[in-house]
């Protein structure tokens, strides 16, 4: 029987592979658009969604382990997949729409998400609901940003 943990870990790698469905000319799009100044931290995303994306597993293997199979344990673990196919959709559907609104709507619709199912975890682990910390003060941060770059590119919003 295959380790729970490498089903999640790989479940987590293959919907994030989804990211990949950008065509160069919207990533062009995107690098064209103007940026805040303050945001410096911009070449360290990347490395801080493998971070998110790897404790949102680490949670989710969590909870897998305390109830495996169960139909809480189900349904909390489709929810889980929600919130990272809604991540992963983020940029896609932003740029190949190359509409800032629509990148924005889904960091909100990600962000009440993970706070749904961060309340959810709560009374199964403490543990697996902490790691989605970095996740639930990312996605703010992210949408935040977005908006701003609506803001220095009207045209584009």
């Amino acid at each position: 029987m295959i380790p729970s943990w490498i089903i999640i870990g790989a479940v987590t790698f293959f919907v994030a592979l989804g990211s990949f469905l950008i065509t160069p000319r919207d990533v062009k799009w995107f690098a064209n658009l103007s940026r805040p100044r303050w945001l410096v931290f911009e070449p360290l995303i990347p490395l801080i969604w493998t971070v998110i994306f790897i404790s949102g597993a680490a949670s989710a293997y969590i909870v897998w382990e305390k109830n495996p199979g169960g139909i809480i344990t189900w349904l909390l673990m489709a929810l889980y997949l929600l919130v990272e196919i809604i991540t992963v959709a983020y940029i896609p559907i932003m740029l190949r729409f190359r509409s800032l609104k629509a990148g924005e709507i889904l960091g909100l619709i990600g962000l009440i998400s993970g706070v749904v199912l961060a309340i959810c975890l709560l009374p199964i682990s403490l543990m697996a609901a902490l790691l989605l910390l970095p996740y639930l003060i990312w996605t703010p941060i992210g949408t935040y940003t977005t908006d701003e770059l609506k803001e220095l590119n009207p045209q584009d919003a």
